[in-house]
């Protein structure tokens, strides 16, 4: 393969030139801003608005308050004033029939005459009034006038009695209520008690009876101008109309009125006190209502007011002032608008030129917008990023070549798959199953088997291991290119990359089983394995202990496997320089799984068998390239390291029980905690007796396990223990 061409010197430098230029060129020009400057400018204009229309509506607001403030406080002095004036003629009618009481003697009471010349003489105060009428102190009436002349035989009402009654028997002057059925004959009667010369007791009563409407009570004009928007009403406690704009509303209830029913109601049949002279006001939703009492005839004065009239003037204000504080509100919208895009013109730059600074084409060193404050701590910070985004492609440019070196190279097939595809496939896998890579990246991994049928049942063992392991391990048949059938041993495993559990990749690492699984079908293999782990079982062990001990006793001590007579021997354990003052003749490990019992009574045998499977390949993959394990029986197993060290020999299985210890086995919705103990014996020399290494590992074990569990304890054979003849 050869390089890409590379531009000339010139041409690279007239391309950067070009884009310099062009880039400067944009620096002067306006640019659009972002959609943060955009939605920045979109909420300063409605601020700006929102205040505006705010503003307008609380001055318009305090506006109506202050109107309507003005308006209470006009009522509120209005109906006093009337209370005061209408308090006034009700004293000015006690004084006037005082007046005529001044000149009537007890005497005159019996007589009718001198009473009637009595009133003609005094005539201005007799006509004061509608009618009068003088009683004796026995309540027949000594005389009686109606519009200022006499009236013979007239019969009073029974009010007007029980009112003469009332001023006879209490002694004081009285003002009755409303007498009369009808808003034309409504009248009130006031009397004043006559006493006899010596001041003590009642001879008589004088009464004085005025019309409602009469000038010298309620006359029709105290309640004009008659407005739509307003009404002047005079009424009793009771709730009886005495003066009304409308005269036939006159000796009406109060509670047909609108806006004075609710406050006549809720004040003054609630018991609200209303002192004389004194007035309060209520606003309603729609009417403005003032009430004022009188001390003596207990009415009360009210004005009633149509707050929507009251407020109409400001409406066109309103109107006005709204469409100016618009007006004025958009102007300053647009101002700060305008502002905060002239201010954001540096940042809107520094966007556009990020924006091509990630796609092609501009060159590294083409210049940055520069600006105060935030613009040029962005742009500094742009081309940091820039610097370590080069940095990064470039560290990423050689792992990936890495990677792809151990893609290339590794003597094991290398397979990742994400979401059922073959994503990356090395090439020891492509040679296993006979393909090129580009054949098989991006298939589906269902190519890889014989029938759907296949697939779908690896897929079950796979989620099965995963959910038990966290990891598989486990025979697979795959069909090659050629449609040949291969058998290899795959090791999976999740990787941890961030994607949902069902998008995750998954390494496999793939070892042609095919020569073993044929030797597996010779005749004499099942009788030398363990059927569950495929380990060598405990014959075959003892058997490949002796010959290997065997071995050892035809040569000197230290010599390795294979010396002669008279030939130099290497230095001991060349694979551990750590521990090169050590003999390298070997160890053996006496396994024994810890809490298994736990597993098999809870979770049942299928799980004891599984635990077993696995515990079994784990040990085997740790040992294969040192050395070679078997399965003793039960839960115990065995590993002969044949030229490790003692300190190695140690490490190693450290190592399993780090391994054993990591492994959290998942059965039935629940987690189970495993550990090994582990007994060491060191082959030395003198040692030829297996069955004494065996019982000597098995008691090293045995201390291990009462030291405490999941722990290595080493055991030395004495010299002469194990040195039987092989």
């Amino acid at each position: 393969m050869t390089a890409p061409p590379i531009a000339p010197p010139d041409a690279r430098t007239r391309l950067r030139a070009f884009a310099t230029v062009h880039d400067e060129g944009h620096e002067g020009r306006w640019a659009l801003p972002g959609t943060l400057v955009l939605r920045t400018i979109a909420i300063a204009v409605l601020a700006v608005l929102l205040a505006g229309g705010l503003s307008a509506w609380l001055v318009a607001r305090a506006a109506q308050q202050d109107t309507l403030h003005r308006l209470v406080d006009r009522q509120t002095d209005e109906v006093e004033a009337i209370a005061r004036l209408l308090s006034s003629k009700i004293e000015q009618s006690q004084r006037v029939l005082a007046t005529v009481a001044e000149g009537i003697t007890p005497a005159m009471l019996e007589s009718p005459e001198p009473l009637d010349g009595l009133l003609r003489q005094g005539l201005p105060g007799a006509r004061f009034f509608d009618a009068m009428q003088i009683a004796r102190q026995d309540g027949r009436l000594s005389l009686q006038w109606q519009n200022g002349r006499p009236q013979q035989g007239g019969e009073l009402e029974p009010q007007e009695r029980d009112q003469l009654r009332r001023t006879l028997l209490e002694g004081k002057p009285l003002v009755s209520g409303v007498i009369g059925s009808g808003p034309s004959d409504g009248r009130v009667m006031f009397t004043l008690p006559l006493h006899r010369a010596d001041g003590g007791s009642v001879a008589g009563a004088l009464a004085g009876t005025l019309r409602l409407q009469s000038q010298g009570l309620l006359p029709p004009s105290m309640a004009l101008p008659a407005r739509a928007d307003s009404r002047l009403v005079v009424f009793a406690r009771d709730g009886t109309i005495l003066s009304h704009p409308d005269p036939s509303r006159v000796l009406g209830q109060v509670r047909d009125e609108p806006g004075l029913a609710q406050v006549y109601e809720r004040a003054l049949q609630g018991g609200q006190a209303v002192v004389a002279g004194r007035g309060f006001s209520e606003v309603l939703p729609e009417h403005v209502v003032s009430v004022a009492g009188l001390p003596l005839p207990q009415w009360l004065v009210a004005r009633v007011s149509d707050s929507r009239s009251a407020l109409q003037p400001l409406a066109g204000a309103r109107q006005v002032g709204a469409w100016r504080a618009a007006a004025a509100a958009t102007l300053v919208a647009l101002l700060a608008a305008a502002g905060i895009a002239l201010l954001a013109q540096p940042l809107a730059r520094l966007c556009r030129r990020a924006a091509r600074a990630a796609g092609p084409g501009m060159p590294d060193d083409a210049p940055w917008p520069s600006g105060r404050g935030e613009v040029d701590a962005l742009a500094h910070a742009c081309r940091s990023l820039i610097d370590e985004r080069r940095r990064v492609q470039r560290r990423a440019d050689v792992l990936q070549d890495h990677f792809q070196a151990v893609l290339d190279h590794a003597p094991a097939g290398i397979v990742i798959t994400r979401a059922g595809g073959l994503e990356v496939v090395g090439l020891e896998a492509c040679r296993m199953l006979g393909y090129e890579p580009h054949e098989l990246l991006g298939q589906p991994a269902r190519m890889l088997y014989a029938s759907d049928a296949a697939y779908a049942h690896v897929g079950r063992r796979v989620r099965a291991e995963f959910e038990a392991h966290g990891a598989f391990d486990g025979d697979v048949c795959f069909v090659r290119k050629d449609g040949g059938a291969i058998w290899a041993r795959v090791l999976g495993r999740a990787l941890r990359d961030g994607a949902p559990p069902d998008a995750a990749s998954t390494v496999w690492m793939l070892e042609d089983l095919t020569a073993a699984r044929e030797a597996r079908r010779q005749q004499n293999w099942p009788a030398g394995h363990d059927p569950l782990t495929q380990l060598a079982n405990r014959e075959a062990f003892q058997q490949r202990l002796h010959t290997l001990l065997a071995d050892r006793a035809q040569r000197p001590f230290g010599a390795p496997p294979g010396h002669q007579d008279g030939a130099p021997a290497p230095a001991p354990d060349a694979q551990d320089p750590a521990h090169a003052g050590e003999p390298a003749e070997g160890v053996m490990l006496f396994l024994d799984l810890d809490h298994f019992t736990v597993v098999n009574a809870i979770a049942g045998h299928d799980a004891g068998d599984d635990v077993l499977r696995h515990v079994g390949r784990l040990i085997e993959n740790q040992v294969r390239h040192v050395g070679w394990a078997a399965r003793l029986g039960g839960d115990e197993f065995a590993v002969v390291l044949p030229s490790c060290t003692i300190a190695r020999g140690r490490a190693i299985a450290e190592q399993l029980c780090a391994a054993i210890r990591a492994w959290e086995p998942w059965y039935q919705g629940r987690s189970y905690t495993l550990g090994v103990s582990i007994g060491m014996v060191p082959l030395d020399g003198h040692v030829y007796d297996v069955t004494a290494v065996l019982h000597a590992a098995d008691m090293a074990c045995y201390e291990a396990k009462r030291a405490g569990r999941d722990r290595v304890e080493v055991r030395a054979l004495a010299r002469g223990e194990g040195s039987g003849t092989p």
